[in-house]
């Protein structure tokens, strides 16, 4: 097969022109790859993690490479809501690439305050709710630890917005399943996961934590292997489209979560180390898709054989 397959996926509701997106804090606002890539070709672009205040984040140090991934403390730095607006929305909108906003939040009111200011903003197509963050009336547990609280933050979104709704789900918790279909009956259009998972590392002269905020989520190829199997595990247990997210640095890890029943892919911790990895990912599965006389994406979204 010579003719250029088709590669356009739906993920709740959003055509994308192939399924390749960025993942949340690793592609900043977009405008810092516009010299490095044509983000005109990617499937999706999310932005970094929007709070409605600006943030400074933890302090350094704040990054610490792994032998097989990378931890991150950044602690949701971001510019707040209204500079978003103001200087981010004017380049963004020019992009014919979808462009959805990671929103996060302290309190349910805060999450859906963001994502009803969202709403009128042309340029968004839709909103990723990470709900990985502290709920701060709950003592600092994470919203997306048990399916009650995971629900309630996707009911208070839900009842702001009509865009898009991506969840981005945690690893920590004790069953991803069970959240899913939590968001997934409190309205989700969609999931996406994995976020990172808590991790630490030690310096052993000073024998203190390499972080300043001790521990840190831990990306790259290491967690990939526990991301394609909670994929998998969700993909068929619920029925809105799940997008795969951890450790996908090449085509052949993309594909890998394609055929465990992602509907599109994002590329994270990859972005750092090949800034051109997302083109890279999407030529690969095209070429896939050649090799092996696929003329449709979707013959091979949940092929997996057990």
């Amino acid at each position: 097969m010579t003719a250029k397959p088709n590669t356009r996926v739906d993920i709740g509701g959003l055509e994308l022109k192939n399924p390749v997106m960025t993942a949340s804090g690793t592609f900043g606002y977009g405008r810092e790859f516009a010299d490095l890539i044509d983000l005109n070709r990617l499937g999706a672009i999310i932005v970094k993690g929007l709070s409605l205040e600006p943030s400074k984040g933890n302090p350094p140090l704040r990054i610490v490479e792994t032998q097989c991934g990378m931890l991150n403390a950044i602690g949701l730095e971001n510019v707040g809501l209204e500079a978003f607006v103001k200087k981010k929305i004017p380049f963004l909108q020019k992009l014919t690439t979808p462009i959805l906003v990671n929103i996060y939040g302290k309190t349910k009111a805060e999450y859906a305050e963001l994502a009803a200011r969202l709403e009128d903003i042309e340029a968004i197509s839709g909103i990723e709710v990470n709900i990985s963050c502290p709920n701060v009336k709950a003592g600092g547990v994470a919203f997306g630890a048990f399916p009650q609280t995971a629900a309630e933050v996707v009911r208070a979104v839900r009842s702001r917005t009509t865009r898009l709704l991506v969840v981005k789900l945690s690893p920590n918790v004790t069953d991803i399943v069970e959240i899913a279909r939590s968001v997934e009956a409190a309205g989700a259009d969609s999931v996406s996961l994995i976020n990172t998972i808590t991790g630490m590392a030690i310096d052993i002269e000073s024998r203190r934590p390499k972080l300043a905020n001790i521990t840190g989520g831990l990306s790259g190829p290491a967690i990939k292997p526990v991301a394609l199997r909670m994929v998998w595990q969700v993909a068929q247990s619920v029925k809105i489209p799940v997008i795969g997210v951890g450790g996908i640095m090449n085509a052949k890890d993309a594909l890998e979560f394609l055929i465990a029943g992602a509907a599109a892919v994002q590329i994270g911790t990859a972005n750092f180390i090949n800034p051109r990895a997302t083109l890279d990912v999407i030529e690969g599965i095209e070429s896939y898709l050649i090799a092996k006389e696929i003329p449709d994406i979707s013959e091979i979204i949940g092929s997996l054989e057990v």
